[in-house]
């Protein structure tokens, strides 16, 4: 016999939200193998922040949760586009952080959270993933349902 489906009751008006964005994006671990061996620090420099090099640097293999990370900043970049400015969004202004039970949260800095301040409420979520060939993100914006 299959097991009971519990059906829960929820009120919808309660779980209406407002999506703002969603991006995301894959990544070719190699191509960020290749890429650090290349240009080495300056790479680095460019696509991440201090915190996450230092992270991803003490990986097993730093290339595949660079390429994750990458993956993330553009899933957000993409996500928050739909809002005025986010053009100008750079890649370090964009942080995947390790939230307190390990999985990501989003940083931001610079023009992205200029962006974000003038969106009150702007909620951002990430989710990444990684195999030997390829590192992926999505990330969604949304923002909580208003009293009106």
């Amino acid at each position: 016999m299959a097991p009971a489906i519990r059906r829960v009751l929820v009120d919808p008006v309660a779980l209406r939200v407002s999506i703002v964005g969603i991006g995301i994006d894959l990544v070719d671990v190699e191509r960020v193998r290749r890429l650090f061996a290349r240009h080495g620090l300056r790479a680095q420099k460019r696509f991440l922040t201090a915190a996450e090099a230092a992270y991803v640097n003490d990986c097993a293999d730093p290339a595949r949760h660079a390429a994750a990370r990458v993956a993330a900043k553009e899933a957000v970049y993409k996500a928050m586009q739909p809002l005025p400015g986010a053009r100008a969004i750079g890649w370090t202004d964009i942080e995947v952080i390790r939230g307190p039970e390990g999985a990501p949260v989003v940083g931001l800095h610079g023009r992205a959270a200029e962006i974000a301040r003038q969106v009150p409420g702007l909620v951002l979520h990430l989710s990444l993933t990684h195999a030997e060939f390829t590192a992926g993100a999505m990330a969604i914006a949304e923002l909580p349902p208003s009293n009106s």
